[in-house]
């Protein structure tokens, strides 16, 4: 995109940051990062080839959208929940009990207002950075809606928050979302999080995603998403954990997206003793493209990274699996392990496992597993064997294959909304 473009943009997302009544800080970081975006290189994910897709895809105007049904809403009880349609906030609750322990959730231009130091000290800053690559600057430019959560120090909370994030498939407006999370020193809570696409047109549409977790000395938070946007939006995905001495983020994440993907999930064990289990699924389809990086650095002795994927492939669909686990300099007693397994259910799909490891430091563990193949015919065999027809055996050969990430979900009824998303995926 040619720079007087960029440059016609500065005004527009100047009035957006007065709009929506953004500290100044924030403001001059938007303006930073449009200044920084026509400079900087795309981010680089090995053996996905993505520099022509429509990333780019921007618009300043407000969009307000109808009320939009949200799945299993009703099922929802007294737990934190906050739903955004498109860039709108569309239901907020956080039980009295928690704004009293000091319990921060809500939408990300209300925690600019009321909140500024706060965000200011995490936005962009730690987990993410603003000039990473030519995405992180573009979405810091054009970030359009968003969720800020923070949990005190010592403050545990048993029932899960929530978040539903809607993009109106109707809409030609950027799906640029923001989500930052601050779990503050021994804090402890479980974070469920849906991206979902309502209706559909012919419309491209941008989606820019970034999620930043910082979990500061003895927080542990088990973070767990299920992504299900539309084929109409082609999207980058960016969720960092930032993950401070003795502090934990578990990952369960399940990308079912319709759409073409390229996802950086990565975790910095930025701590001594601080430690990360990464869990991924992924279902690719038609002739969609899912790249996905996962990285895990150990930055300070002691750290653990663990990271699982498992992805089936039908029709001509691509998926990627890059596994990266890097273990730097002075991080002695570090543990790296990862795994990358891909099921293929036609002779047209393409899949890849790719695992890499940097090694840094003596006296570390490290170690890597890596497959692309077809349902292993023994055990179709075998289940064949005991009445099951074909279509049922495939079935529970791949129900086991995504299980493990399944299981890592805290919420017993969004369980069984993956186990149906997953159904719906394969039936599709």
């Amino acid at each position: 995109m040619a720079k007087k473009v960029w440059t016609e943009y500065l005004e527009k997302i100047s009035a957006f940051s007065a709009m929506n009544g953004e500290p100044e800080w924030m403001t001059t970081l938007r303006q930073q990062a449009l200044a920084k975006a026509d400079e900087l290189d795309l981010p680089k994910i090995e053996r996905v080839k993505f520099n022509r897709w429509p990333l780019f895809n921007v618009s300043t105007e407000e969009s307000i959208p109808e009320s939009i049904g949200v799945v299993a809403f009703d099922e929802m009880k007294d737990n934190p929940v906050l739903v955004q349609q498109g860039t709108a906030t569309s239901f907020e609750q956080l039980p009295q009990e928690l704004i009293e322990q000091g319990v921060i959730f809500t939408d990300i231009f209300t925690a600019l207002q009321e909140h500024s130091e706060l965000v200011k000290e995490y936005y962009m800053s730690k987990a993410v950075l603003m000039d990473e690559d030519q995405l992180t600057a573009f979405h810091a430019a054009f970030m359009n809606s968003g969720v800020f959560l923070y949990v005190p120090k010592n403050v545990v909370i048993e029932q899960p928050i929530e978040s539903i994030f809607i993009q109106d498939g109707t809409s030609n407006q950027q799906f640029f979302k923001h989500v930052l999370i601050v779990a503050d020193e021994h804090s402890q809570f479980s974070y469920l999080e849906r991206f979902q696409t309502e209706g559909a047109t012919a419309k491209k549409v941008s989606g820019n995603i970034v999620i930043e977790v910082i979990a500061k000395a003895g927080a542990k938070v088990k973070y767990s998403a299920i992504d299900q946007l539309g084929e109409n939006i082609t999207s980058y995905m960016n969720r960092r954990g930032y993950i401070m001495r003795d502090a934990s983020v578990d990952w369960a994440l399940g990308v079912m997206n319709d759409g073409d993907v390229v996802a950086d999930f990565d975790s910095d064990l930025v701590g001594e003793g601080a430690h990360s289990e990464v869990k991924i699924v992924a279902i690719s389809a038609g002739k969609q493209t899912q790249g996905i990086d996962t990285r895990v650095t150990n930055k300070a002795p002691h750290t653990v990274g663990h990271i699982l994927q498992h992805g089936v492939i039908r029709e001509r669909g691509v998926l990627t699996f890059n596994g990266i686990g890097h273990i730097l300099k002075g991080s002695k007693g570090a543990d790296a392990q990862q795994e990358s397994r891909v099921l293929m259910l036609s002779d047209k799909a393409r899949g890849d496992a790719n695992p890499i490891l940097l090694i840094d430091e003596n006296e570390v563990t490290a170690g890597h597993a890596a497959s692309v193949g077809r349902v292993d015919p023994e055990e179709m065999y075998y289940l064949m064997s005991r009445g099951l027809r074909k279509e049922d055996a495939e079935r529970l050969v791949i129900r086991g294959f995504l299980g493990s990430v399944i299981t890592a979900i805290p919420v017993k009824a969004v369980q069984a909304e993956f186990i149906e998303v997953i159904e719906g995926k394969l039936n599709a």
